[in-house]
């Protein structure tokens, strides 16, 4: 009888550790969960709670890709989507939680905006198994193990320029061959945060000296997003800009235009990242949700997308502007680069 109780007790003490810690109780638990019936309880739940509301800044078509399949999969939940620009969603979900209705379950959007979003103790660390594959730079970390969020997919920022209109022998390979005579007055930026974080890297690179020496490219400036600048480059209307996405630009290589991208010598890099949203109201189905973007087969979704996977090597170098910064030090380093970037425009 003892040694009886006594694997009783064993197969007790069993059960309620990380990996088989008994269902959890509340979000907490259940974000920090690492129980072997993990899915298992997620799906369980989730299909009772029969949808998942998700905040998104992805393009159209990849996120309806993603939402589609998802759905596909997991038949009984439904997502609902709230799709806006990275600057209009953070807004949305603090003001939503300032007035006590956290309608968000999910968010997908830039770092900026996840960074104000965990600073405002909006988002719930958690914990996936899907984690492992992402080395420690595309993972957001909280305590221990968990994090804020995870990268699940990179914009590179390059030179996109016209092949008809530029030889070449005078594409840039970098930073300083921007700096080229036959570059002059056929360079153009966008002045929003794309613009911004390329200036960001030019300071990072090559320091102040050298944005003023840009200046002197006679460099047009355009109020315009950077899928537009692209167009003007398409249309032969801009010879070049370098603060252009890669996957923007393979998107109409596929389809046959007249225009290439090339890295320069480091590689400003937008990473969307995957959170969830505290005091969610269908947490099980927003952590399925989250395991599915980042798994396998989101990953597979937006790569078909052209974005790039933070746990694959590309032949450039990324890199971060925002790492390592407080919201309130990336506020202020984004007004020092835009206010360079709006003195290249003037003569």
């Amino acid at each position: 009888m003892k040694i009886t109780a006594l694997i009783a007790a064993i197969l007790t003490i069993m059960s309620s550790s990380v990996w088989g810690q008994g269902t959890p109780k509340t979000l907490n638990d259940l974000a920090r969960y690492k129980g072997a019936d993990r899915d298992k309880v997620l799906l369980d739940v989730a299909k009772a709670e029969g949808k998942v509301v998700w905040y998104t800044s992805l393009a159209g078509g990849s996120y309806k890709a993603l939402v589609a399949a998802f759905e596909k999969k997991y038949t009984s939940i439904k997502v609902e989507v709230y799709r806006a620009g990275s600057k209009d969603i953070a807004p949305k979900i603090i003001n939503e939680a300032q007035a006590g209705r956290y309608l968000a379950d999910a968010v997908e959007s830039t770092p900026g905006i996840l960074m104000l979003l965990r600073d405002q103790h909006i988002l719930q660390p958690y914990t996936t198994p899907e984690l492992k594959r992402y080395p420690e730079e595309a993972r957001t970390q909280a305590q221990g193990d968990e994090v804020f969020w995870v990268t699940d997919r990179e914009s590179f920022i390059g030179l996109g320029y016209n092949k008809k209109m530029l030889p070449q022998k005078d594409v840039p390979k970098n930073y300083q061959d921007l700096l080229k005579p036959a570059l002059k007055g056929k360079l153009a930026m966008s002045i929003d945060s794309t613009g911004d974080r390329v200036i960001g890297t030019m300071l990072k690179v090559k320091g102040p000296e050298y944005v003023e020496k840009l200046r002197g490219q006679e460099v047009k400036l355009f109020k315009i997003s950077g899928a537009a600048m692209r167009d003007l480059i398409v249309a032969g209307e801009v010879t070049a800009s370098p603060a252009i996405f890669r996957n923007h630009v393979l998107v109409k290589i596929a389809a046959g235009a007249p225009i290439d991208w090339v890295p320069m010598d480091l590689v400003p890099t937008n990473a969307g990242g995957s959170g969830v949203i505290a005091k969610s109201s269908h947490p099980h189905a927003a952590l399925l949700l989250i395991d599915f973007i980042i798994g396998e087969e989101g990953q597979s979704i937006l790569e078909s997308f052209k974005y790039g996977v933070a746990w694959k090597n590309y032949p450039f170098k990324r890199y971060y502007p925002e790492r390592g910064m407080t919201t309130p030090q990336y506020q202020q380093a984004l007004k020092k680069w835009d206010k360079l970037l709006l003195s290249l425009g003037k003569s």
